[in-house]
């Protein structure tokens, strides 16, 4: 092989590895979904319609469809039937697996799984080419391909066949059978002859064989997944196993494969020709379907078939390593599926009703102002109110008032009792004059008529008249030094004096 062929099959397989797995195919009634893989490997999907080539030229399908036909394919179904019904052990391989000639046989069946698809691919578009001829609306009304040759195979020239025929109703839903039925009845399809409805009949008995060979080869696996990948089957079973490896192509293809594209393996893309698709689900492949994921409610399906496709992964590449050959590392991995599934199941903590916090006893601050105060002050409960309350224990009151039975003066005017006590004047509540205050009441005690003896508090027994010894009775005013300091207090130091003008002295 030359350089320049060794870069373009690098590049294939780098074009392979990276649209492997988007849309692989499915099992039977799986329409794009089953050509999925041949297009991956160089079937004809991927061909513009413009270059796609006309089989309805073509004289039979075995001029075109040559699998069925060959030596590899009658060689391989032949050693699988040999080793139907014998049961292998890993003890019995001697040397490295590789070498076991069972194991290259489901190597190569895997392989041949492949090509069975591209070569369902080719009949199938062979048949759509040969039948449009007589029904051309009937691709896009059943685009599942094997649900499409079952059908031609199935009305052939006779399109009346569609309403009520059992076996249609086995192959297609009953929503497209109607859909079929009136479609057919305004085709605008010509009869075919003799010879296409034989090569029809033709090509449509080789894909059903095929597609039976193929799930021949599918239980062939099956029964020996514990032999060549036994932690793969340990986590997702034996035929969820084999169905993703045969269509991964092999142990070693799906153990490079990631696990975002291992979840899509087997996904189905379908359209019912105009009614709902609500209950499709996109994106979702075997291990969506597996009895693992099905076992958990819907909403966490599509959470665990990711979890599951990752272990998934693991377990593959350790199977294509051929270590832990008794399954331990599946086990393993299983057991940790399973607690995580058990985690995201289990209901939410039980909350706890707490207690309300112990109140705070301390003393708040609470801000008041002299309205607020005077207000309590006027509101609150006096002494005589405080005796009208108070009552003497054992001892029958008189009524007040003839009128109103009950109700009497408590301690009030009783013997005894003594006057009421005088009102209590509470220091906290009491009111404060500001200095300001102070000062302009002082200010106009000064300015108006003077100080007198009541309120200046002064001595009762101070007189204007003052004893001296020399001139013995002398008329004086005792407070004229006081109210000459304080004049000239109020004049220098009052809160409304004002600039005063000193005038000099000339110097003469």
């Amino acid at each position: 092989m030359s350089l320049a062929d060794e870069l373009l099959a690098d590049l294939e397989e780098a074009g392979d590895e990276g649209e492997d797995g988007m849309y692989p195919d499915g099992e039977e009634g799986d329409s794009d979904g089953e050509a999925s893989q041949g297009r991956n490997d160089g079937g004809l999907e991927d061909i513009p319609e413009e270059m796609e080539v006309d089989y309805s030229k073509a004289d039979s399908v075995a001029a075109i469809a040559k699998l069925r036909n060959s030596k590899q394919f009658s060689d391989i179904m032949e050693k699988i039937s040999g080793y139907v019904g014998k049961q292998r052990k890993n003890s019995e391989v001697s040397g490295p697996v590789e070498a076991d000639p069972e194991y290259r046989l489901i190597v190569a069946a895997n392989n041949l799984t492949v090509e069975i698809d591209n070569e369902l691919n080719i009949i199938h578009k062979f048949t759509r080419d040969k039948y449009s001829k007589r029904f051309p609306e009937l691709e896009s009304l059943v685009p599942d391909s094997l649900d499409y040759i079952r059908t031609v195979k199935e009305l052939g020239n006779n399109l009346e066949k569609c309403k009520n025929n059992e076996t249609l109703q086995q192959i297609l839903t009953n929503a497209t059978i109607m859909v079929v039925s009136v479609t057919a009845s305004t085709t605008q399809g010509s009869l075919l002859n003799e010879l296409e409805l034989k090569q029809l009949e033709e090509s449509c008995d080789m894909a059903l064989e095929l597609n039976q060979s193929k799930h021949r080869i599918y239980e062939y696996v099956e029964s020996r997944m514990s032999f060549i990948a036994p932690n793969l089957s340990i986590i997702v079973g034996a035929s969820t196993a084999a169905k993703i490896m045969g269509i991964a192509g092999g142990l070693t293809n799906l153990s490079k494969m990631p696990a975002c594209n291992l979840m899509l393996l087997g996904a189905q893309r379908r359209t019912l020709s105009g009614f709902s698709s609500t209950s499709l689900l996109p994106h979702t492949g075997f291990i969506y379907h597996c009895d693992v994921v099905q076992t958990l409610p819907p909403d966490l399906r599509r959470k665990a078939a990711r979890l599951v496709s990752a272990k998934c992964t693991l377990a593959s590449r350790v199977d294509s390593f051929h270590e832990s050959s008794d399954g331990k590392v599946g086990y393993d991995l299983k057991e940790e599926i399973e607690r995580k599934f058990d985690k995201w199941q289990e209901p939410p903590p039980v909350k706890q009703v707490k207690p309300l916090p112990a109140p705070l006893d301390g003393q708040r601050k609470k801000r008041g102002g002299r309205r607020y105060r005077k207000m309590k002050e006027r509101l609150g409960l006096t002494e005589i109110r405080k005796h009208a309350n108070r009552m003497t224990f054992a001892e029958i009151e008189d009524d007040a008032y003839q009128e109103d039975l009950g109700f009497s003066l408590g301690q009030l005017g009783k013997s005894g009792s003594g006057r009421v006590r005088q009102a209590q004047v509470n220091d906290a509540t009491k009111a404060r004059i500001s200095k300001s205050l102070q000062r302009t009441l002082q200010k106009q005690s000064m300015t108006y008529g003077g100080k007198s003896t009541v309120r200046d508090r002064s001595s009762g027994t101070s007189s204007s008249v003052a004893f001296t010894p020399l001139q013995g009775l002398e008329i004086v005013n005792p407070q004229a030094a006081e109210k000459k300091v304080a004049e000239a207090n109020q004049k220098y130091f009052s809160n409304m004096a004002e600039f005063l003008k000193v005038k000099k002295e000339s110097k003469n």
